[in-house]
């Protein structure tokens, strides 16, 4: 069983481990229903608890999925996140678009305003088929995803979305609200706009990144607010590596520059000295930092859930990470598991 963790000043507990339902709206390619479904089921024989999918994954097929595999457990035996800052509109027909090979005939539109959050949450129950949602993450605000358009629509969020997961949270309709992001610094910046118990951040705080420990992570460990960790692999590179050839390495959603790919290879020079798989530290290694409660990478199968809970298992060592440290790939000050002595 995974140990779990606190959110913030909430009554949730997460496992360290958690599932990433992206792929569930059959992200890059077809799954079937019957995967989506076992793979939950294996999850949970193996002591995961917490779930995370979002409307924008496969225009509701992922929270349809999710719904469908987790409503014969016990509500309490498992913590499930969604998301809101998008309002499905139904269209003439179904189309491959932002990576989602999905039959489902929507359209996604952003709408961060007070109406369209509480319309957003009330769309997700229906289509979960589920009585509650624990976690409440606003979806996709911030500048890397809206460039020029972020300070309005920021605005909108502050004003009338937080106000929206705000009454939520009062009303116990959730126990927990946060972001859902790619970027720590609208995090930050949301931080100054209300209370948020935990932030869902996607990549920004891996063995290739450690940028948000300079004032973001201290920030959330002074204000009781929790990390789980999304895209612990900065798309898929950390879990691959750099050495296949039957794989192109991407990072960030896109194929590897040099000198990321330079990174990663030091990297595995590293983990094969000391024989330690490369994901197995990719995962292993945010789960230092106190506020960082789990790591939550995409699964898609039965299979993929039980090889990334043995990668979670991996006895790695102290020296390990001492050396990471002393070739400069991690900082003397970045916080690094408590691994068993060689």
């Amino acid at each position: 069983m995974f140990k779990k963790r606190q959110i913030g000043n909430t009554n949730l507990q997460v496992t360290e481990l958690g599932f990433g339902a992206a792929t569930f709206g059959n992200l890059y390619r077809p799954m079937a229903d019957e995967d989506a479904r076992n793979s939950i089921k294996k999850a949970m024989e193996l002591g995961l608890n917490q779930f995370d999918t979002a409307p924008f994954y496969g225009f509701g097929l992922s929270e349809r999925r999710v719904g469908d595999a987790l409503r014969e457990y016990d509500a309490k035996s498992y913590v499930l996140s969604t998301k809101v800052g998008r309002i499905l509109e139904p269209c003439a027909k179904a189309e491959d678009k932002y990576g989602f090979c999905s039959p489902m005939p929507f359209d996604p539109k952003y709408d961060y305003s007070y109406d369209g959050i509480m319309r957003s949450f009330e769309h997700s129950i229906q289509r979960l088929g589920l009585s509650k949602i624990d976690i409440l993450y606003m979806h996709d605000i911030g500048r890397a995803t809206h460039g020029d358009d972020h300070n309005r629509l920021f605005k909108i969020a502050m004003e009338g979305g937080y106000k929206a997961m705000d009454e939520l949270r009062s009303q116990g309709l959730v126990s927990a609200i946060g972001l859902g992001v790619n970027e720590y610094e609208v995090c930050e910046q949301a931080m100054d706009h209300g209370h948020f118990d935990c932030f869902l951040l996607a990549g920004r705080y891996t063995l290739l990144e450690q940028k948000a420990l300079q004032s973001f992570l201290p920030r959330c460990v002074k204000e009781n607010s929790s990390i789980i960790l999304g895209g612990p692999y900065n798309s898929g590179i950390l879990a691959t590596g750099v050495r296949r050839k039957d794989v192109v390495p991407h990072y960030n959603y896109q194929p590897a520059n040099e000198t990321i790919i330079k990174t990663v290879a030091s990297i595995e020079d590293v983990c094969q000295d000391f024989n330690v798989p490369l994901a197995a530290a990719a995962l292993q290694f945010p789960l230092a930092h106190p506020a960082v409660v789990s790591v939550i990478p995409g699964l898609s199968s039965a299979n993929r859930v039980q090889t990334t809970v043995e990668q979670m298992q991996v006895n790695i060592p102290s020296e390990f990470w001492q050396t990471l440290q002393d070739v400069g790939i991690l900082s003397p000050e970045v916080p690094v598991p408590t691994g068993v002595a060689e």
